[in-house]
């Protein structure tokens, strides 16, 4: 008997719970019956795509926290001003 063959939805769907329901490799190579090197070899094999998508998101997430750090400087200011 040979090794398992995975259809590339089924590995979709294992990755999937991996980096977006957040669980973790043990957790679905247990569920799933697959050998947790077989589920890393399928995340390296994704990750070039999240990788954009994941600079993307830190970008944004950065940009809002300068925007929302002037924010508060500019409460804070109007808030001393009304002290005085």
């Amino acid at each position: 008997m040979g090794t398992p063959r995975f259809t590339p939805e089924f590995k979709e769907e294992a990755v999937r719970q991996i980096t977006e329901r957040g669980y973790s490799v043990a957790e679905v190579s247990d569920r799933l019956g697959v050998s947790a090197h077989s589920l890393y070899k399928w995340l390296r094999a994704i990750k070039p795509d999240n990788s954009e998508q994941h600079a993307r998101d830190l970008l944004e997430a950065k940009s809002e926290i300068l925007k929302l750090r002037a924010q508060l400087k500019r409460i804070e200011e109007e808030r001393d001003i009304l002290k005085k």
